[in-house]
C-alpha cells in the first residue's frame, strides 16, 4: 500500500503543509496473513489491527470486546474489597454518606453511578462538587470540615482525593472517614492514611487497569459491592442491581477522560455506548434533546456533543449540575438541567474563542517566539475554566508545548493550563518549575499539567521551561509524523470502507481512528465557513467525487491551499459518515494536506 521509501515519506511527503513527515503505520506482515485468515478480514482491515499491536490472541476480543471476557477481578484492586465491605456496612448501619466527587463528566458519571447504586438499595446519597474557582481541584481541609459541620460521617471521594494529603490529615483529625475511588498518578510511594483507597495507579496496586477513568474504577466498584451485598444477604427482599443499566456512565468517563481504550477499558466503552443508544437515563437524553442530536450513541456524541455540555457547569457555571443531570430519574428536573447546561456551553464557547484570539495575538505579536521550544501566554482576567481547552486548541495549531495562565491581579496570582505535544513531558517540567522555587503550585502528566504562579515570576518561569524542554521539543519536532493506515481513491472512499472500519470502533487513545491518503486529487467548490473551517469536493482520475471537511485551517497554509482551485495535492484524514437528510453517505475530514512538487 506505501508509496515512497521511508526515507521519503508515504506517498513522498517528507514534509506537508503543515511541517509533518508522513509514513506508512507499520505492521508485520505475517500477522496481518493471520487477522485475513482467521477473522475473514480485509487486508487493509487487518493491516489496522496489526498496527495498533493486536496480536492473532487478542483479536477476537478486540473485535468483539464483552464484559464477560475482558472484566477484572475487583479484589485485584488494592483496598476495592476494604471499600466495598465499608460502604455496604454503612448502608446497612444508616450511616450519613456524601459523595465527593469532581467537576468534570469522569467525576459526575462516577458519582452518579454510586448514586443510583444507593437509591436501588434504598439510601439516598447527597452529592458535593467543589467549585472550580473559589475552592479549587479536589478535597480541601475547609470543604470536609463543613461536610463533618453538616453531619456527614462517611465521604466518597471519585475522580479525586488520592493526592489530597492535606484534606484527608484534616479528615482524620477531624473524625471524618473517607473512602478514595481514584485514577490519577500518585507522587512517591507514600499512601494517605484513609479507611480505603482505590487507585489503579497506587504503587501497590496489582490489577493492571492503570489506563482506566475513574468512572471505571466506579463500575468494578459497583460489581464489587454487589458481590458483598450478596454475601450479607441484603438481596434476599430486594432486586440484585443490573450494573449493565449504568454503563453507559462509564463509557461516558472513559471517553470524555481520553482514557487508553483497550482491553476491559474498551469493552466499557463499546458496550456502554450500546447501552447509551437506548436512551434510557433521562439527563442523557434530556441532554442530547436540548443539543438536537440523533441516532445511535457514538464517541462523537459522547466528546463532543454531551461532554462538553456536561463540562461546562463545572466550568463557567455550578460545578454539581452535571453529577445532578447524570443522577436525576425526574425526566423535568432533567430537562432543566440539560438546558442551563446547554447555555453554559454557548457561554463557554464565546469566552474561548475570545482567550484564543487574544492568546493567538499575543504569541505572534508580544510575549512569545514563534519557534521558541514551548509557548506560555499569559493576561489578566482569562476565566480558568477555559485555559485548558485553549492551550490545547494552540498546542494543534503551533504543535509544541503550550501554558496559558490567566492572572488574577487581586488574588496577585496566576492560574494555568498546560498541554503537550507527543514526546515532551510537560508536567515533569512543570514539577521542576515548582522544585526550583518558580511557583506556588503545580504538577501533571506528560500530556497536561496545572499549576499557580505570581505574576511577576512569569518571564522567568517561561525561560526556564522553554530551556528545560528544548531538547525534548526537538527531538518531538523531528518525529512529528502522520501515521497513514491506507491509501484509498476517492471512488473506493465510501460507505462500505467506512463499514468495514467501524469493526474497530470505538476509537481514542490507545485504539487511534484509522487514517486514509488520497494521492493527487483536486479540489473543487471551496467554501469557507464560519470559525475559520473549509468544505470542498476531492475529485481524482479514479472519477469519483468526495465530500470533504477541513476544520480550524483559516490563516494557515493548508487552509490558503485548500481555498485554492487548480493543482493536484495530497490529503490525509478520516472517513466519517454523513446522514444528513438520510443520505447514508460518508465525508472525509481533512487533518493534514501535503502539494506533491514541495513534499
Amino acid at each position: 500500500m506505501a508509496d515512497g521509501g521511508a526515507s521519503f515519506g508515504y506517498l513522498g511527503v517528507s514534509r506537508s503543509l503543515s511541517g509533518r513527515l508522513w509514513r506508512e503505520r507499520p505492521a508485520d506482515a505475517e500477522l496481518v496473513r493471520r487477522h485475513q485468515l482467521s477473522h475473514g478480514l480485509s487486508e487493509p482491515l487487518a493491516r489496522a489491527l496489526a498496527a495498533r499491536g493486536v496480536g492473532a490472541e487478542q483479536a477476537e476480543t478486540y473485535l468483539n470486546p464483552t464484559l464477560k471476557a475482558l472484566f477484572p477481578d475487583p479484589s485485584t484492586f488494592t483496598d476495592m474489597d476494604r471499600a466495598a465491605a465499608i460502604l455496604v456496612d454503612a448502608l446497612e448501619r444508616k450511616r450519613p454518606l456524601v459523595v465527593f466527587a469532581d467537576y468534570d463528566v469522569d467525576g459526575a458519571s462516577s458519582a452518579a453511578q454510586l448514586v443510583r447504586w444507593f437509591r436501588a438499595l434504598g439510601h439516598d446519597l447527597p452529592i458535593y462538587v467543589p467549585d472550580r474557582i473559589l475552592e479549587g481541584y479536589g478535597p480541601s481541609p475547609a470543604a470536609f470540615r463543613r461536610l463533618k459541620a453538616e453531619g456527614a460521617d462517611l465521604v466518597i471521594t471519585v475522580d479525586c482525593g488520592a493526592a489530597a494529603h492535606d484534606a484527608l490529615a484534616c479528615a482524620a483529625e477531624i473524625g471524618l472517614e473517607v473512602v478514595v475511588i481514584d485514577h490519577h498518578l500518585m507522587r512517591g510511594e507514600e499512601i494517605p492514611h484513609v479507611a480505603a483507597l482505590v487507585n489503579p495507579n497506587r504503587p501497590d496496586c496489582v490489577s493492571g487497569q492503570g489506563h482506566l477513568a475513574a468512572a471505571g474504577v466506579t463500575f468494578v466498584l459497583l460489581a464489587a459491592l454487589n458481590r458483598e451485598a450478596r454475601k450479607r444477604g441484603l438481596f434476599g427482599e430486594r432486586a440484585e442491581p443490573d450494573l449493565r443499566q449504568w454503563l453507559d456512565l462509564a463509557a461516558m468517563g472513559a471517553i470524555c477522560d481520553v482514557t487508553e481504550l483497550r482491553g476491559f477499558n474498551r469493552a466499557l466503552a463499546a458496550q456502554g455506548l450500546k447501552v447509551m443508544s437506548g436512551w434510557r437515563n433521562p439527563g442523557l437524553k434530556a441532554l442530547m434533546d436540548v443539543a438536537k442530536g440523533q441516532g445511535p450513541a457514538s464517541v462523537f456524541h459522547v466528546g463532543f456533543i454531551l461532554g462538553p455540555r456536561i463540562n461546562a457547569g463545572g466550568r463557567i457555571g455550578r460545578a454539581d449540575l452535571g453529577a445532578r443531570l447524570l443522577s436525576t430519574d425526574d425526566p423535568q428536573e432533567a430537562a432543566a438541567l440539560a438546558l442551563e447546561l446547554d447555555g453554559l456551553n454557548a457561554s463557554r464557547k464565546e469566552v474561548e474563542r475570545e482567550v484564543t484570539e487574544a492568546a493567538i495575538a499575543h504569541i505572534e505579536t508580544e510575549s512569545n517566539a514563534p519557534d521558541a521550544p514551548m509557548l506560555l501566554v499569559a493576561q489578566d482576567d482569562w476565566h480558568p475554566g477555559v485555559i485548558g481547552i485553549v492551550a490545547g486548541r494552540l498546542r494543534e495549531k503551533y504543535r509544541k508545548p503550550v501554558v496559558v495562565v490567566g492572572v488574577d491581579r487581586a488574588a496577585n496570582v496566576g492560574k494555568g493550563s498546560g498541554r503537550s505535544q507527543p514526546g515532551v513531558n510537560l508536567g515533569r517540567a512543570v514539577q521542576a518549575a515548582f522544585d526550583e522555587g518558580l511557583l506556588l503550585a503545580g504538577g501533571g502528566h506528560a500530556m497536561a499539567a496545572g499549576l499557580s504562579v505570581r505574576p511577576e515570576t512569569i518571564p522567568e518561569l517561561r525561560a526556564f521551561l522553554c530551556e528545560r524542554l528544548a531538547a525534548e521539543t526537538e527531538i518531538a519536532a523531528a518525529e512529528d509524523a502522520l501515521e497513514i493506515d491506507a491509501l484509498v481513491a476517492t471512488r473506493g472512499a465510501d460507505r462500505a470502507l467506512w463499514q468495514d472500519f467501524q469493526r474497530m470502533a470505538p476509537f481514542g487513545p490507545g485504539n487511534v481512528e484509522p487514517s486514509f491518503a488520497l494521492a493527487d486529487v483536486r479540489v473543487e467548490r471551496p467554501m469557507a465557513l464560519r470559525g475559520g473551517h473549509v468544505r470542498c469536493t476531492l475529485t481524482d482520475s479514479s472519477g469519483g467525487k468526495l465530500k470533504a471537511v477541513s476544520w480550524r485551517v483559516e490563516g494557515s497554509e493548508a487552509g490558503r491551499r485548500l481555498m485554492t482551485e487548480g493543482g493536484a495535492v495530497h490529503v490525509a484524514g478520516r472517513l466519517k459518515p454523513d446522514d444528513w437528510q438520510g443520505r447514508c453517505g460518508v465525508e472525509f475530514e481533512i487533518e493534514d494536506v501535503a502539494d506533491p512538487r514541495r513534499a
